[in-house]
């Protein structure tokens, strides 16, 4: 601990510096200018001030107005020493934070005392301070247990799909990318952007529950068969349902709602425009521009200049046309993102 005295009379520096010693053990940092005290302070924290009230550069009042608002300095107990008695100059330090007054001469049983009391509490203080930074940590820390296993599980779910759907998993690495960076263009926060990055691979967890026969068909389905293949995003959206994890809930808004069309042609609930979670509707332009442009076996990749084109035609039909102009507007890393997560080389068939 410190303490820092501030009196512009050497003989008074050297008194209360004894007594300060003796009172507390501590060697005090003595200051006979209040200018060059408060130098002093912006690169240290006393734990206890002693201040005369009668300075000729700057009076204790105004070095008090001073040192307040300094960082790190609003609670530091402050003793100011004086012969001064005017009850308005003592309200008015009170005002500007003094914490007890001495009256010159100075009592040594009352100044050992006054200077103990304060430090005791200076110490408290900071034992308080530092508890609640480790309950802050601690939080931190719980809070980033929980999202570590909320994305364990997320990354588990989508694992299990894309074991039962040959798309690969490159391609749910960069649509989850893509819809970052969509949502960046966007203007959303850091904080949602990252949480769209690790909800987006679940967008189509409900192929789950889609059968072999269907799910991995090598041709185009049927009217039939597509009306069951539909089905994945209302049951990925049951899967999901009913979490309080911001994760999961996002997750749940878009495993149901990114084969949603602006136009309202979508499915499974044919919602329109702003209907449709925001979520929902930067993944379907992530997820169809990845499948168009990526190879399957069942269709050839399309050439990127096409499957821009696709796009651009369908801005406003099937797709949020603000989330046409954010994707396309970051061209240059599309890209980027693209290149840098090739696929691998199919491995089975799957159906259009």
């Amino acid at each position: 601990m410190s303490i820092l005295i501030v009196d512009d009379n050497d003989t008074n520096l050297s008194l209360l510096a004894t007594l300060a010693g003796k009172a507390s053990s501590i060697e005090p940092v003595c200051m006979n200018d209040p200018v060059d005290a408060l130098y002093w302070c912006e690169s240290h924290v006393p734990d206890l001030v002693l201040l005369d009230y009668r300075m000729p550069s700057l009076s204790g009042n105004e070095f008090l107005s001073i040192f307040r608002k300094m960082p790190g300095m609003a609670n530091i107990p402050i003793i100011m020493v004086t012969t001064e008695n005017d009850h308005a100059v003592r309200k008015q330090a009170f005002s500007l934070g003094v914490t007890e007054f001495l009256t010159k001469p100075v009592d040594t049983i009352e100044f050992s005392l006054r200077v103990r009391n304060l430090l005791a509490l200076r110490t408290a203080q900071t034992m308080l301070a530092d508890r609640a930074k480790l309950l802050e940590h601690e939080v931190e820390q719980a809070i980033a247990n929980v999202t570590a296993r909320e994305m364990e599980l997320v990354t588990r779910l989508a694992r299990a799909a894309e074991f039962r759907d040959p798309e690969t998993g490159a391609h749910i690495m960069r649509m989850a990318r893509y819809s970052a960076l969509i949502a960046r263009e966007l203007g959303l926060d850091a904080q949602w952007q990252d949480l769209l990055l690790k909800a987006a691979p679940m967008h189509d967890v409900g192929k789950l529950a889609t059968p072999d026969h269907i799910l991995l068909k090598p041709g185009r389905l049927d009217p039939d068969e597509m009306a069951i293949m539909r089905q994945h995003a209302k049951i990925g959206g049951h899967i999901l349902a009913g979490s309080d994890s911001p994760l999961i809930r996002l997750a749940e808004e878009i495993a149901c709602g990114h084969h949603e069309k602006y136009d309202g042609s979508g499915y499974p609930d044919g919602l329109a425009k702003e209907q449709i979670p925001l979520s929902a509707r930067i993944v379907a332009v992530a997820d169809v521009f990845d499948a168009l442009s990526s190879e399957r076996p069942y269709k050839p990749a399309w050439p990127l200049a096409e499957a821009r084109q696709y796009l651009e035609q369908n801005r406003g039909s099937h797709f949020c046309p603000l989330c046409i102009d954010a994707f396309l507007g970051a061209w240059d890393e599309v890209l980027v993102i693209r290149d840098s997560l090739p696929d691998p080389v199919p491995q089975h068939t799957h159906p259009l």
